[in-house]
């Protein structure tokens, strides 16, 4: 699935935008695969459910991801 990502970091918390179409102020991560988007996903948060997020990323052509730090 190709992939563009929006992260912006707070002090308090990061917010990520991951989405399978280009806009103008996300940057390309790639072409992912399962693997490579869970590898992408424990980056953000240790403790994210990988499978729900993959499947909803797949479903909607996007997934907005709010971290708290």
């Amino acid at each position: 699935m190709k992939l563009w990502i929006s992260d912006s970091k707070m002090p308090t918390h990061r917010l990520v935008k991951l989405n399978c179409e280009e806009h103008s102020d996300y940057k390309y991560v790639g072409d992912l695969n399962d693997t490579d988007l869970e590898k992408l996903f424990l980056e953000f948060d240790q403790k994210m459910d990988l499978q729900k997020n993959i499947k909803l990323l797949k479903y909607y052509g996007y997934l907005h991801l709010f971290i708290i730090n």
